[in-house]
């Protein structure tokens, strides 16, 4: 392959049809191609005597029945302007050209057939000889266009350089884009990949079907630039798959939709949602933590994370599988969760069991069995109902789960002797508003009373903000509205959250777990709180488009203020107390707070569990108002005590 500039200039002045190819325009190719189909007019009237006709014969023989050819090539010229087949683009000649091409034909030999019928020919050819004139000239026509084609491919590839790309499914979206690549400059169909067996092998619109195993062979022998998932049903998991098959290629994995539904759609399907920047909506510096301490605290270890399937459960896993545990047992309630993180993590595991335990957190023999058969020395708890408005309408499921699913684990891992426990709590736990919130609230209750009794495991609470990306949030939910064109949805023009990706959430809750000394409470420098409709704006800038308001009336998308849901507070906290202590990283703080005694919690859990019983909320609600409420007052007083 040619690199040098000068020489590439140099092989494209000395390529002659390169050259014709870009002298000659549009209506000169054209007449180029009318002049081609007649010479193969003449051409295959010659070659069906010679195949058709009793010899002897002479040249005088064929010179004299070219008389038929005064009649026809004027009929033959006058069908092709008319479908304007010389007007067909070589690299577009697919199978709408050949159509035509056979109808040129067909009226051709009817030519020949009526010239038969006509006074003044010196002897009449006989019926066989005309069709196979007619087939005669649609295998020339169609043939000269191919070899014209794959002459004109040569000449362009020889001196100008296409990526190559290989196409992730054979079906109707893979074909139509190998169609499309066939006239692009810039890239070239090299072959497909397909998970149907029935198609190994096999030659598809002129390339290869290979097996999914063969793509790191193909990406590094043919130095493939790019690989395009053309399967619209694939999943977020198939595409992650390969994406890390390919993670040490130098080599792009993109998807595309159908072109049915880019239709159907219209131009709404992807609006260019950019990301907005990380550091407006952190309102700080991104969160970056070494991984030694964390890595040596959960390598070779076993290890149990609940809610597996979740958001932050997912993640919980990811990582941790990057120290490596010796086992990793995994329980989510949710089947269909359940499958694909352990679809996921089989890939990455490189050899670490990772077990997959169907069940709720509330199943006490479930529990139990789970953390003695796998000798469990590490608990991460995840599992949580956490959507705020839900939770709301089903306060009494929230607390079973949130609360005595907590409870259950705990004690069991108490019991079990293990290790770590690690519970993941939210900043709505501080002085509460909503079910949600009170129900992670008394979860750390529960956390800290067990932390005080236990001589083996160390207890520890997480607490950090809202996490980009995860299941509920903010981002996904303006990322929807814009692309159905708005409007955004905001509860209050003055709320502000604190934000975290998920990758932060998940190292801090690590890293916890390994500076953990028994019942603290840990919690991330989370910078200043953001703006909620300045995150709306961003993302509505980011797209592209403009807000509409009062101010732009002729902006794209609008912001509407719907008022603050049940439970949801204006602003959210991340301290109960001001007291904080340092960790050995600067960006985590671990936090000194009251708690009830051991009775007092002992008190609430009976409480709950008989309110959960009998299915009522009312009771529910005034747990939360003597424990809940009456813990930040007698936080707060020892505050004013302290100062």
């Amino acid at each position: 392959m040619k690199n040098s500039l000068p020489i590439l200039k140099g092989a494209e002045s000395n390529h002659f049809i390169y050259r014709l190819c870009t002298t000659l325009n549009r209506s000169q190719k054209g007449a180029l191609l009318f002049v081609v189909d007649l010479l193969m007019m003449i051409l295959a009237f010659w070659v069906a005597q010679l195949l058709t006709l009793s010899p002897p014969f002479s040249a005088q023989i064929l010179l004299q029945n070219s008389v038929y050819l005064v009649l026809i090539l004027p009929f033959g010229a006058a069908i092709i302007r008319f479908f304007g087949l010389h007007r067909v683009k070589l690299n577009s000649y697919a199978l709408q050209g050949v159509s035509e091409t056979a109808t040129v034909a067909s009226v051709v030999g009817i030519c020949g057939l009526i010239c038969n019928m006509l006074p003044g020919f010196s002897r009449d050819l006989p019926v066989a000889t005309l069709v196979v004139y007619a087939l005669t000239f649609f295998a020339f026509c169609v043939g000269a266009r191919i070899v014209l084609r794959e002459m004109v491919m040569q000449a362009y590839s020889s001196v100008r350089t296409r990526k190559k790309v290989l196409i992730y499914g054979a079906g109707q979206t893979g074909q139509q884009l190998a169609a499309a690549l066939m006239t692009d400059d810039e890239f070239i169909a090299f072959a497909f990949i397909d998970d149907n067996t029935a198609l190994r092998k096999l030659t598809i619109s002129g390339l290869r079907v290979y097996a999914p195993n063969s793509i790191e062979t193909l990406v590094r022998r043919e130095k493939i630039d790019r690989v395009v998932v053309a399967m619209p049903s694939a999943t977020q998991f198939k595409l992650n798959r390969i994406r890390r098959r390919l993670k040490n290629l130098e080599c792009e994995v993109l998807a595309v939709p159908s072109f049915a539904e880019m239709v159907v759609k219209g131009k709404n399907i992807a609006p260019d949602l950019r990301p907005v920047k990380l550091s407006s909506l952190l309102g700080r510096d991104k969160f970056e933590a070494d991984m030694p301490q964390q890595a040596q605290a959960y390598k070779g270890r076993r290890i149990l994370v609940t809610g597996a399937g979740g958001s932050i459960g997912s993640e919980l896993c990811r990582q941790i599988l990057t120290c490596p545990p010796s086992c990793l047992v995994l329980i989510d309630h949710s089947e269909l969760a359940l499958y694909q993180i352990q679809a996921e993590l089989e890939d990455l595991a490189n050899g670490v069991p990772v077990i997959a335990i169907l069940g709720s957190v509330t199943d006490v023999p479930l529990v139990k069995e789970t953390l003695e058969t796998y000798d469990i020395d590490v608990v991460l708890h995840a599992a949580a109902y956490k959507h705020v408005p839900l939770v709301e309408q089903n306060c009494l499921q929230g607390l079973q789960n949130n609360v005595l699913g907590t409870k259950i684990v705990a004690e069991a891992a108490r019991v079990a002797g293990v290790e770590r426990f690690i519970l993941i709590s939210s900043d709505k736990a501080v002085r509460p508003t909503s079910f949600m919130g009170a129900s992670k609230r008394l979860a750390e209750m529960v956390i800290q009373d067990l932390a005080t009794r236990s001589t083996t495991t160390r207890f520890a609470m997480v607490r950090f903000g809202n996490v980009l990306g995860s299941s509920g949030s903010v981002i996904p939910l303006f990322e929807k509205q814009i692309r159905r064109g708005g409007p955004l949805t905001v509860t209050h023009s003055d709320v502000t959250r604190y934000f975290m990706t998920i990758p932060e959430a998940v190292r801090l809750v690590l890293l916890a777990g390994a500076y953990s000394r028994g019942g603290d409470v840990f919690v991330l420098d989370m910078g200043k709180p953001v703006l909620i409709y300045d995150v709306a704006r961003q993302m509505i800038e980011g797209a592209g488009f403009k807000v509409r308001d009062e101010a732009t009336p002729d902006g794209d998308i609008e912001i509407e203020f719907i008022g603050m849901r049940p439970g949801e507070k204006m602003h959210e906290e991340l301290l109960i107390g001001k007291d904080m202590l340092t960790t050995p990283h600067p960006k985590i703080l671990r936090a000194q707070e009251f708690h009830p005694s051991e009775i007092e919690v002992a008190n609430i859990l009976q409480e709950l569990r008989k309110a959960i019983e009998l299915r009522n909320e009312e009771q529910a609600l005034q747990v939360i108002h003597k424990w809940v409420e009456a813990n930040f007052e007698n936080q707060d007083s020892a505050n004013l005590v302290n100062q």
